[in-house]
């Protein structure tokens, strides 16, 4: 399999040790990182990932980000409009894109617990939600 990463440089010292444990999943599993793109922030994201969902070679995407509690609500709005827009991408390019983006309305100590986690769980989902599309593409199939 080979997948793609974006990760938020938005909270860095997040985000950072995010995309290590995320490439050190991703080595343990088999999968083949192709290219890995750094954004501002997780708003950006989408625009780079609709770009990676186009290319032959990306099988899948993996977002990394941190969105950290504030003095607004300014986190929920900004989740919020990313996660929406990441599914939408997933559904029109019929590709996985996992969702690890830890937040909205956490603390920078909770966000610096949920690195391993969540970093994990994005390259693994990313991983059994293709598995099971090519299982499924082979419905039919299997008798022809």
């Amino acid at each position: 399999m080979d997948m793609a990463i974006v990760v938020s440089d938005f909270n860095h010292g997040v985000t950072s040790r995010m995309l290590r444990v995320a490439m050190e999943r991703a080595r343990l599993l088999g999968i083949r990182v192709v290219h890995t793109s750094h954004v501002p922030g997780a708003y950006d994201m989408p625009l780079v990932v609709d770009h990676l969902l186009t290319k032959s070679n990306v099988e899948a995407v993996a977002v990394l980000g941190a969105i950290i509690r504030g003095q607004t609500k300014h986190d929920e709005v900004i989740a919020g409009a990313v996660c929406h827009k990441l599914t939408d991408l997933a559904v029109q390019h019929k590709k996985p894109v996992s969702l690890g983006i830890t937040g909205p309305g956490m603390t920078e100590r909770q966000a610096y617990a949920r690195i391993r986690p969540v970093a994990e769980r994005a390259v693994e989902s990313a991983a059994r939600v293709l598995e099971e599309i090519e299982r499924i593409d082979m419905i039919g199939s299997e008798s022809a």
